[in-house]
């Protein structure tokens, strides 16, 4: 039969148990809130830009009025598009599409749209 630890010995393992426990929690925690709140440029994209630019949104039905456009007015078909001019379309506006400001979309969202949309084009 083991012997009980004197009750000094008891708080100070309760103690450190309880630490080491609330460290691998939060860390736990932290890494899978970040992975789970962490989307792709894709999903950002259908979140944020695809009421417009997917199916028959308004952005789809306007740019598939251009001469000579393979996409049909889908930006996620299109060969053409760079990173840099996704952000500044987004951030300028252009035509009929109206600026969208950082409370919209965050420049780390934005980020990740654009290489998205770009396909790695910078």
């Amino acid at each position: 039969m083991a012997k009980a630890l004197p009750a000094p010995e008891i708080m100070k393992m309760t103690n450190c148990m309880r630490t080491l426990v609330a460290l691998l929690l939060a860390t736990g925690v932290t890494a899978g809130a970040q992975a789970a709140a962490a989307p792709d440029g894709k999903a950002l994209f259908t979140n944020r830009c695809g009421m417009c630019h997917q199916t028959i949104g308004m952005g789809v039905s306007i740019l598939a009025r251009r001469p000579n456009d393979a996409s049909k007015g889908f930006l996620e078909d299109r060969k053409d598009l760079s990173a840099a001019f996704v952000r500044t379309v987004v951030r300028s506006g252009i035509a009929n599409m109206p600026r969208m400001s950082r409370g919209e979309v965050s420049d780390a969202e934005l980020a990740l749209i654009a290489n998205y949309l770009s396909q790695g084009r910078p």
